[in-house]
Protein backbone atom coordinates (compact mmCIF):
# COMPACT_ATOMS: atom_id res chain seq x y z
CA UNK A 1 0.00 0.00 0.00
CA UNK A 2 1.34 3.45 -0.93
CA UNK A 3 1.77 6.19 1.58
CA UNK A 4 -0.32 9.33 1.44
CA UNK A 5 1.69 12.55 1.71
CA UNK A 6 0.00 15.81 2.66
CA UNK A 7 1.55 19.20 1.95
CA UNK A 8 0.77 22.06 4.32
CA UNK A 9 -2.06 20.26 6.12
CA UNK A 10 -4.35 22.45 8.17
CA UNK A 11 -7.42 21.89 10.30
CA UNK A 12 -9.73 22.10 7.26
CA UNK A 13 -7.65 20.96 4.30
CA UNK A 14 -4.18 20.31 2.89
CA UNK A 15 -2.75 22.42 0.09
CA UNK A 16 -1.92 19.21 -1.77
CA UNK A 17 -2.23 15.47 -1.31
CA UNK A 18 0.01 12.94 -3.07
CA UNK A 19 -0.82 9.26 -3.51
CA UNK A 20 0.32 6.68 -6.05
CA UNK A 21 2.16 9.26 -8.15
CA UNK A 22 -0.82 11.63 -8.41
CA UNK A 23 -0.99 15.13 -6.90
CA UNK A 24 -4.33 16.71 -6.02
CA UNK A 25 -4.16 20.44 -5.31
CA UNK A 26 -6.60 22.35 -3.17
CA UNK A 27 -8.39 25.13 -5.01
CA UNK A 28 -6.05 28.03 -5.70
CA UNK A 29 -7.28 31.61 -5.81
CA UNK A 30 -5.62 34.84 -6.83
CA UNK A 31 -5.12 38.23 -5.23
CA UNK A 32 -8.65 39.46 -4.43
CA UNK A 33 -7.57 43.08 -4.87
CA UNK A 34 -7.02 42.54 -8.60
CA UNK A 35 -9.31 42.23 -11.62
CA UNK A 36 -9.97 38.92 -13.39
CA UNK A 37 -6.73 39.13 -15.37
CA UNK A 38 -4.63 39.82 -12.29
CA UNK A 39 -6.46 37.24 -10.22
CA UNK A 40 -5.95 34.59 -12.89
CA UNK A 41 -2.23 35.45 -13.09
CA UNK A 42 -1.75 35.24 -9.32
CA UNK A 43 -3.95 32.14 -9.10
CA UNK A 44 -1.85 30.32 -11.70
CA UNK A 45 1.33 31.45 -9.93
CA UNK A 46 -0.10 29.78 -6.81
CA UNK A 47 -0.72 26.61 -8.86
CA UNK A 48 2.92 26.71 -10.00
CA UNK A 49 4.13 27.04 -6.39
CA UNK A 50 1.87 24.25 -5.12
CA UNK A 51 2.96 21.91 -7.90
CA UNK A 52 6.63 22.70 -7.20
CA UNK A 53 6.11 21.98 -3.48
CA UNK A 54 4.72 18.58 -4.50
CA UNK A 55 7.69 17.87 -6.78
CA UNK A 56 6.05 18.38 -10.16
CA UNK A 57 5.07 21.16 -12.55
CA UNK A 58 2.41 22.31 -14.99
CA UNK A 59 3.75 20.10 -17.81
CA UNK A 60 2.47 17.13 -15.75
CA UNK A 61 -1.11 18.37 -15.27
CA UNK A 62 -3.78 15.75 -15.88
CA UNK A 63 -6.90 17.81 -15.28
CA UNK A 64 -8.01 21.28 -14.25
CA UNK A 65 -11.30 22.60 -12.96
CA UNK A 66 -11.78 26.34 -13.24
CA UNK A 67 -14.54 28.12 -11.37
CA UNK A 68 -15.49 31.66 -12.33
CA UNK A 69 -17.74 33.89 -10.25
CA UNK A 70 -19.09 35.26 -13.55
CA UNK A 71 -18.87 33.50 -16.94
CA UNK A 72 -18.58 36.96 -18.51
CA UNK A 73 -14.90 36.68 -17.42
CA UNK A 74 -14.35 33.51 -19.49
CA UNK A 75 -12.44 35.18 -22.35
CA UNK A 76 -10.21 37.27 -20.06
CA UNK A 77 -9.39 34.22 -17.92
CA UNK A 78 -8.68 32.12 -21.03
CA UNK A 79 -6.24 34.73 -22.38
CA UNK A 80 -4.14 34.33 -19.22
CA UNK A 81 -4.59 30.54 -19.13
CA UNK A 82 -3.51 30.11 -22.76
CA UNK A 83 -0.35 32.19 -22.18
CA UNK A 84 0.46 30.10 -19.08
CA UNK A 85 -0.33 26.51 -20.05
CA UNK A 86 2.49 24.75 -21.96
CA UNK A 87 1.69 24.15 -25.63
CA UNK A 88 1.02 20.47 -26.24
CA UNK A 89 0.71 19.81 -22.48
CA UNK A 90 -2.85 20.98 -21.91
CA UNK A 91 -4.82 19.01 -19.31
CA UNK A 92 -8.39 17.83 -19.53
CA UNK A 93 -10.32 20.88 -18.34
CA UNK A 94 -13.76 22.00 -17.24
CA UNK A 95 -14.88 25.56 -16.50
CA UNK A 96 -18.04 26.55 -14.69
CA UNK A 97 -19.66 29.40 -12.86
CA UNK A 98 -19.97 29.25 -9.08
CA UNK A 99 -20.37 31.47 -6.08
CA UNK A 100 -16.83 31.49 -4.63
CA UNK A 101 -15.75 31.74 -0.98
CA UNK A 102 -15.92 35.55 -0.91
CA UNK A 103 -17.36 38.09 -3.37
CA UNK A 104 -13.79 39.38 -3.91
CA UNK A 105 -12.72 36.17 -5.64
CA UNK A 106 -13.31 35.97 -9.40
CA UNK A 107 -11.53 32.68 -10.19
CA UNK A 108 -10.47 29.44 -8.51
CA UNK A 109 -8.40 26.69 -10.13
CA UNK A 110 -8.18 23.07 -8.99
CA UNK A 111 -5.48 20.92 -10.59
CA UNK A 112 -4.60 17.23 -10.57
CA UNK A 113 -1.12 16.32 -11.82
CA UNK A 114 1.26 13.41 -12.12
CA UNK A 115 4.56 13.40 -10.26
Amino acid sequence: MSDIRRINPGPRMSQAVIHNGIVWLAGQVGDPARDITGQTETCLAAVDMALAAAGTDKTRMLSAQIWLADMADFDAMNAVWEAWVPAGQTPARATGEAKLATPDYHVEVIVTAAL
